[in-house]
């Protein structure tokens, strides 16, 4: 009985017979994860990246005395009337005054803004204006302020 089932024989089984192989799977995945990686870096490496190409602004150290600031603030009320620079006008005489604005300030800026019950027609209506007077620096103001101020 000692020679069908022996205890010091590595190559036996509990069943007598031998031992079958077995495949380690932590090699495996470690040649898998390695490949994996080889191929993401080698892919990203093919890619030229390419981007648009942008003029980026140059810092002027400000002299003794600043420009004065040319900023118009135009605000929409509710009732449709517009404000420029706490001065009440009309929607008819806003595209006039644009225009004087842009022929006589080379460095036009506005800032629109509008109450919290402003229709949002009339600010689009506002900002055709703009765009149709030629002014290049629009901002919108996204903070609600009263009316007139």
């Amino acid at each position: 009985m000692n020679d069908l089932f022996n205890m010091n024989d590595p190559t036996a089984g509990r069943d007598g017979g031998e031992k079958r192989a077995r495949i380690e799977i932590i090699p495996l995945i470690d040649v898998i994860f390695f490949l994996l990686a080889t191929f993401v870096l080698f892919t990203l490496s093919l890619n030229k990246l390419s981007s648009v190409p942008v003029e980026l602004p140059v810092a002027i150290p400000p002299g003794p005395n600043p420009p004065p600031d040319s900023t118009v603030r135009l605000q929409v009320s509710e009732d449709g009337a517009c404000y420029w620079d706490r001065e009440l006008i009309t929607l008819k005489d806003l595209a006039p005054r644009l225009q004087q604005y842009v022929e006589t300030e080379p460095r036009s800026r506005l800032l629109i803004g509008s109450d919290d019950k402003a229709k949002y027609g009339t600010i689009v209506l506002v900002l055709d204006e703009v765009r149709k007077a030629g002014v290049k620096q629009v901002s919108v103001e996204t903070l609600v302020r009263p009316t007139g101020r």
